[in-house]
């Protein structure tokens, strides 16, 4: 009797793992707590600079090299709209109310800094902020699609308005909503930034995903809104992927089109080419697309997109970003504006200050062949398939190591310093990442 009274109490104690998990669990939503405060300390009324010296005296956008104001804000990811969708998703994994606030503070922010036109620029100025009455100046200028900068904004704004409910808030999201729909051209591509102004960033531009995040945003905006000019504009994006494809045997894509629909030079370092990153971003926003609409229209140049791909590898699962037109050389640029053959002909800082060669056609490959293994309804399921207990424990127990170097790098003010500087991308970073952790082992 003592023998089962014993082995009832062993399979009945909390195990230790478990104990362990929930204390790493507390810990790590303390670590975001100071997080978000320190944070909020150094905001510009909810809103952030890219990196700050450690006196907050000195203050940049995307690097060093980019000098901000005392009154302005970096909207680039990973800038405010990043900070503020870090914010959103603490709270939606602990329930915190103060991380609401701080994400809905850092939305007014970025409304605040909406141009006139609906979109952003890298930059957004803080200048004569006031929370009330909410009358946002709303100048006038140019929007960037550029590295994700409007369509970030918008993704974040959009997120919030889930779960809040804002008059503020909704003329926001529309004007941005607006915006995208009203710079699309007719032939459903965008330009890099609008209204357009001259020069190549008047081109029709994949250039670091400028299309494809306009057309992805349009998507989310038709899954929370259900107005159909949101999808009929990302159909429109992507009839344009379709028509932009080069001809076989180059049937990528290039970086950036002129109104004719031909290859043309954007920074003195950047060369009429097919590039094979952009080729594997279309490819798999075109597999997205098609899982979205089910129009078979969209996988149609897939196949031969691939083929170049594969015969273009300079070595096994690697290419060169850009190549030559006709020959399929890889081309490298430099800021004397001529064309390269070798990755040594250009200078250093160019060698250092761009992708050049990497694994790119291997996500937008693969991504493609297991739609056609496993087909479109268990591919779709697959990839949005909601992980079981199973899975998380799994999952939770990974990250663990991580999480602790994450929490035992926090100072005692909340900060996470890299290299002498707070960096807001490592407070992102982490931040994200705690709240995976919390996510997989709730």
């Amino acid at each position: 009797m003592r023998r089962l009274a014993w082995l009832l109490l062993l399979l009945l104690a909390p195990r230790p793992a478990g104990a362990a998990e929930a204390a790493l669990a507390s810990q790590a939503r303390a670590t975001l707590e100071r997080a978000t405060a320190c944070l909020r300390t150094i905001s510009t009324h909810g809103a952030y600079a890219g990196i700050y010296s450690l006196d907050l005296r000195q203050r940049y956008g995307e690097a060093l090299y980019h000098r901000a104001g005392a009154d302005d804000i970096w909207v680039q990811p990973p800038g405010t709209p990043s900070v503020g969708q870090a914010f959103l998703r603490a709270y939606r994994a602990t329930g915190d109310q103060r991380l609401l606030e701080a994400a809905r503070e850092t939305a007014q922010a970025l409304a605040w800094g909406q141009r006139r036109e609906g979109g952003w620029d890298y930059l957004a100025s803080m200048s004569g902020f006031r929370a009330s009455p909410f009358a946002p100046p709303r100048p006038s200028g140019a929007c960037t699609f550029d590295d994700n900068v409007t369509q970030g904004a918008l993704r974040f704004l959009m997120s919030l308005d889930e779960v809040v409910d804002a008059p503020w808030l909704t003329q926001a999201v529309t004007a941005g909503l607006s915006c995208l729909l009203r710079s699309q051209f007719p032939n459903g591509a965008w330009p890099q930034r609008y209204p357009l102004g001259g020069g190549y960033a008047d081109c029709y531009t994949f250039n670091d995903s400028a299309i494809n995040d306009c057309l992805y945003t349009l998507l989310a905006a038709h899954r929370q809104y259900g107005k159909a000019e949101y999808l009929q504009g990302a159909r429109r994006g992507g009839d344009f992927i379709v028509l932009s494809q080069l001809p076989a045997p180059q049937a990528g894509w290039a970086q950036q089109y002129s109104r004719d629909l031909r290859p043309a030079w954007a920074r003195k370092f950047e060369p009429p080419a097919v590039c094979a990153s952009v080729t594997s971003h279309n490819i798999r926003t075109l597999v997205d697309l098609y899982l979205y609409t089910r129009d078979a229209k969209y996988l149609a140049p897939i196949p031969a997109a691939i083929s170049w791909l594969n015969r273009s590898q300079i070595a096994e699962g690697r290419w060169a970003r850009l190549y030559e037109l006709g020959t399929n050389r890889p081309l490298y640029g430099d800021r004397d504006g001529k064309v390269h053959y070798t990755l040594e002909e250009i200078s250093e800082e160019r060698r250092r200050g761009y992708s050049w060669q990497g694994e790119y056609g291997l996500k937008g490959i693969r991504y493609y062949q297991q739609l056609t293994e496993q087909g479109a309804d268990r591919f779709q399921a697959e990839r949005d398939r909601l992980p079981n207990d199973q899975d998380r424990a799994r999952h939770a127990a990974e990250l663990a190591p991580r999480v602790r170097e994450i929490i035992q790098a926090q100072d005692a003010q909340g900060r996470w310093i890299t290299d002498g500087m707070l960096h807001i991308r490592t407070f992102v970073d982490n931040m994200n990442r705690l709240c995976e952790y919390l996510e997989a082992a709730r």
